[in-house]
């Protein structure tokens, strides 16, 4: 039988001893588990930044993985904890948005409030639920106890308000959704609606002041330090330098305007 899979995602970082001791609470409750990092380094407290990665993650991880997800600006008020089920998927959450991109692709079979004592610590601090309440919930999961067994279904979450790009007879607006560490801008918009836009007609991209010269196939297809388009991982439009950074050289983030206009 395979070990169960629990994947985690977190702002914690890895100076201090969060994440290490979140791994320590999970195994002595799941002691077979294959505990997984998919990232620490989420902006401290950045939902959406959050929920971004989890997306672009989720689905190459085996079927029934857990995912302990523990971005959590509302640690310690009244805001839920949660657990869910989709896609073949399990996941342990705040209530605060986080699995709303998750839930866009793979709408949610149950969603339950972690409200049942036994399988959280016996003292649940408030300033650090990802220990004593979300690790054992996930550890719990990944041992076999059904979602039911944690607390009452829920018939509605918390969801963001993710932008959309802005799509026009003459131009398309996308919006810069996340910089990785390359420095790439990665855009909310989606090689197909980029197709259909772009297949009428010859093209410009701009972004900030700057002309974009090209869409390649990958980084390496630009010539050394030239700006450039492409379609990574994640199938989105991307702003890249080959071999630099595009955030770097063009001053933009999250939330710069990538312009897409009909000639």
């Amino acid at each position: 039988m395979a070990r169960p899979v629990i994947a985690l995602l977190t702002d914690f970082g890895t100076i201090d001893h969060y994440a290490g001791t979140v791994k320590g609470v999970v195994l002595g409750v799941c002691p077979e588990a294959a505990v997984v990092d998919i990232t620490h380094e989420i902006p401290p407290h950045d939902v959406l930044a959050a929920a971004l990665e989890l997306a672009a993650a989720y689905k190459y991880f085996p079927p029934g993985t857990v995912f302990l997800v523990v971005v959590d600006p509302g640690v310690g008020s009244a805001r839920r904890a949660m657990a869910a089920e989709a896609g073949g998927y399990r996941f342990v959450a705040p209530d605060n948005g986080v699995l709303t991109l998750v839930f866009r692709e793979v709408p949610p079979k149950r969603v339950v409030e972690l409200t049942e004592r036994r399988y959280a610590r016996p003292s649940v601090s408030r300033t650090f639920e990802g220990r004593d309440r979300f690790g054992p919930a996930a550890a719990w999961l990944a041992k076999g106890i059904e979602l039911t067994a944690f607390g009452r279904t829920l018939a509605s979450w918390q969801s963001l308000e993710v932008p959309e790009p802005s799509v026009g007879d003459t131009q398309i607006v996308a919006d810069v959704l996340r910089v990785d560490r390359f420095g790439n801008l990665v855009t909310n918009l989606d090689r197909r609606t980029f197709d259909r836009f772009a297949g009428v007609g010859a093209i410009e991209i701009v972004a900030g002041r700057e002309a974009v010269g090209k869409v390649v196939g990958a980084y390496a297809d630009a010539e050394a330090g030239s700006l450039c388009a492409l379609f990574g991982s994640t199938e989105h439009l991307e702003i890249a330098v080959s071999g630099g950074s595009a955030a770097a050289r063009l001053a933009l983030g999250r939330g710069a305007r990538i312009a897409i206009v009909r000639r």
